[in-house]
């Protein structure tokens, strides 16, 4: 199970003072405590402009639904192809997704020390598409009782993110109050079944999924 760490000495403005951009709060720092509490409260770090450290929760949010997942025939085709494993490669799945190539890439190396961190403690998990036993794709998240906030996802092979989310869904419990949370629409996760909800239900989805506990695949 998960190590709880130490409380954070930081108190987060309330979400609905979020400004346009879905900015809550900017500074703070990036220990397990203070990632968490966010997390729980509905934020997400992430920097602007690669420099102030800022605290998001977007309206509307993107999540996927429980049972909403998109697969098409050629996606299932590609399931067969790859293999996926979870929390073997974290930090290189990190670094894909944060490759400076990438368009506005934010994922700095202060970013991928503190989610190292939460890994380590058992909070931060990747799920990893491997081929030929080379690393092509994956995701990285947090999850937290029934919540699983997905961070990013990354591709070096064509269908390899898409099928790292296939294998999250698998592993997070059929339930209702399951939330994955995947902060922001894109056409991209439009294609696979993303929505987006408003903030008020976001936060009300959000209560009923940490009082869920962990998935097995994750304790």
């Amino acid at each position: 199970m998960p190590i709880e760490p130490p409380d954070t000495s930081w108190l987060f403005p309330p979400v609905d003072e979020a400004d346009e951009y879905g900015v809550v709060a900017f500074g703070a720092d990036l220990e397990p405590g203070t990632l968490l509490a966010a997390y729980r409260q509905g934020l997400f770090p992430m920097h602007v402009q690669r420099r102030r450290l800022g605290w998001w929760s977007p309206d509307p949010r993107a999540v996927l639904p429980r049972g909403g997942l998109t697969v098409s025939r050629s996606l299932r085709r590609s399931l067969r192809r790859f293999e996926l494993r979870v929390d073997t490669a974290f930090t290189e799945v990190m670094q894909g997704c944060g490759d400076p190539r990438r368009a506005q890439g934010w994922i700095n190396r202060d970013i991928v020390a503190a989610y190292r961190r939460l890994f380590d403690l058992g909070w931060a998990h990747s799920v990893e598409t491997w081929l030929d036993g080379e690393l092509v794709g994956g995701l990285y998240g947090v999850a937290i009782g029934g919540l699983f906030a997905g961070e990013s996802m990354f591709h070096r092979v064509s269908d390899a993110s898409k099928v790292a989310l296939v294998g999250l869904v698998e592993l997070l419990d059929d339930d209702d109050a399951t939330l994955l949370d995947c902060q922001w629409r894109t056409d991209h996760l439009a294609s696979l079944g993303v929505v987006e909800i408003p903030r008020p239900e976001y936060l009300r989805r959000l209560d009923r999924a940490l009082a869920r506990p962990l998935p097995i695949a994750f304790r």
